[in-house]
């Protein structure tokens, strides 16, 4: 496909609740379920920018900077950042809120690699993507290296 799209229109928010089953015996939220919400929201982003099925085909490392709490609001959001011929990569962005005080902290950040299939599971080609603010051009530039780390990583497996 020769046509681009921003990546404005790939942005995905959402909102979750953490709730007490969420969270561990410190009461802050398991980071499985975390990856759960990253994993689903960059589902989301990349079917909105390539309107069909995906897969996911990697998670790079998840950073988890700090946690969440229940009764705080986790705030995740998702773009894609980068295309090849089948797949995308996405940015997701989490915050924890804590509604009563409004004190956000970034809580995870990872990107990911999903990858467009047709209705038989087949790779097909997505729309390349073209940044618009200094965040997205800066994510996009960097892509080429990230691409190149996840090849070595799995050239070594």
């Amino acid at each position: 496909m020769e046509n681009k799209q921003p990546m404005e229109q790939s942005r995905t928010v959402q909102t979750r609740l953490v709730l007490p089953p969420d969270t561990n015996h410190l009461q802050t939220i398991f980071g499985g379920k975390v990856m759960g919400y990253i994993d689903e929201i960059a589902a989301l982003s990349a079917m909105k920018h390539c309107s069909c099925v995906v897969v996911t085909a990697s998670m790079d490392s998840v950073d988890f900077l700090s946690s969440a709490k229940a009764g705080e609001a986790l705030e995740l959001e998702a773009f894609v950042t980068s295309t090849g011929r089948t797949s995308m990569e996405v940015f997701v962005r989490v915050h924890s809120h804590d509604l009563l005080t409004n004190e956000k902290r970034l809580t995870t950040q990872s990107f990911l690699t999903m990858v467009a299939v047709n209705e038989e599971g087949q790779p097909i080609e997505v729309p390349g993507v073209v940044p618009g603010t200094e965040e997205e051009k800066r994510l996009h530039e960097s892509a080429a290296v990230r691409k190149e780390y996840r090849k070595k990583r799995s050239d070594m497996l």
